[in-house]
């Protein structure tokens, strides 16, 4: 007994920090002041030193992304028809337990494998798209064939380090959901919109290990404008106040002071104490005067994904 609560002790009191992936240039701050302290060796049972220990080790396994094409789907229209592929995303061990899923064609996977050709040819020269079949495309026997060769394919477009930490990675899964959630924002439709670009920032958290940490920044900015507009403020605040760090970090200039001044407004609306967001904006505007855009936060973003 005496040895296992020593080793349990040892755990706790040389905690490492939460394992992310060793290219995640996107780690929490765990320095912060709300980060929670681990409670001190003389406070916990035996029985808690060892569940303690076995959190360390599920947090030190390696975080990767996993692809599943569960099921496929015929869509006929009056001139065209065309099989869809149910492409889910999830990420590898404890850290996710939930499963988000877009729909690709064929001819999505194609224009994808031939954007990264064209950067990354030699590093993808044994990564093989499906081929394309002149008959047979619907099939149930071939559509089964593909689907599964279409998930391999994922798994070892993700096994090239250049293809995950690529721009177009998260393009692929995101662009299309990306376009019609800011087609409805702009058509007034900001409930639709919402639960679109849901689906998108789930998939872009899953992604944000492996790309740029500005990656959620459109997606949240939207978010925020449609919950304002739904009269939602405080969903509105989380969303903008999620965008604000990567921004200053990144020197996002215009979409700071948009953040900022959404914020304010939000703050002041919600009761919130505004005083260093508004000093903040007060100084960027001063510091940045005539560079900083003053479009407010819907405008820049009816501008994205045009």
């Amino acid at each position: 007994m005496f040895s296992v609560l020593w080793i349990s002790c040892l755990a706790v009191m040389a905690e490492p920090e939460p394992e992310r992936d060793a290219e995640d240039p996107a780690g929490a701050d765990l320095f912060s002041p709300d980060a929670d302290e681990p409670p001190t060796c003389s406070s916990l049972t035996t029985k808690e030193l060892q569940q303690n220990l076995r959190e360390v080790k599920k947090r030190e396994r390696p975080v990767r992304l996993l692809f599943e094409i569960p099921s496929t789907r015929i869509i006929e229209h009056s001139l065209s028809k065309y099989v869809v592929y149910q492409v889910v995303v999830m990420r590898s061990g404890s850290f996710d337990s939930h499963r988000v899923s877009v729909e690709r064609r064929y001819s999505d996977f194609s224009r994808f494998h031939h954007q990264l050709l064209e950067e990354f040819n030699e590093e993808l020269e044994e990564v093989v798209l499906p081929r394309k079949l002149l008959t047979g495309n619907f099939c149930p026997e071939i559509i089964s064939e593909r689907r599964l060769a279409l998930q391999d394919y994922l798994a070892k477009l993700y096994a090239a380090r250049c293809v995950r930490h690529s721009p177009h990675f998260p393009k692929f899964f995101t662009e299309q959901e990306q376009k019609r959630a800011h087609g409805l924002l702009r058509a007034g439709q900001f409930g639709p919109a919402v639960e679109q670009l849901r689906t998108i920032l789930e998939i872009e958290e899953k992604l944000l290990p492996w790309q740029k940490p500005t990656l959620t920044v459109p997606t949240l900015s939207a978010l925020a404008v449609c919950h304002r507009d739904l009269e939602e403020p405080e969903q509105a605040f989380v969303a903008a106040q999620r965008a604000l760090p990567p921004v200053r970090r990144y020197g996002l200039k215009h979409h700071r002071a948009a953040l900022l001044e959404l914020l304010v407004d939000l703050g002041y609306q919600l009761g919130r104490p505004v005083a260093q967001l508004q000093e903040e904006l007060s100084v960027l505007r001063d510091a940045e005067r005539g560079k900083v855009s003053l479009r407010s936060l819907k405008e820049l973003v009816v501008q994205d994904f045009l």
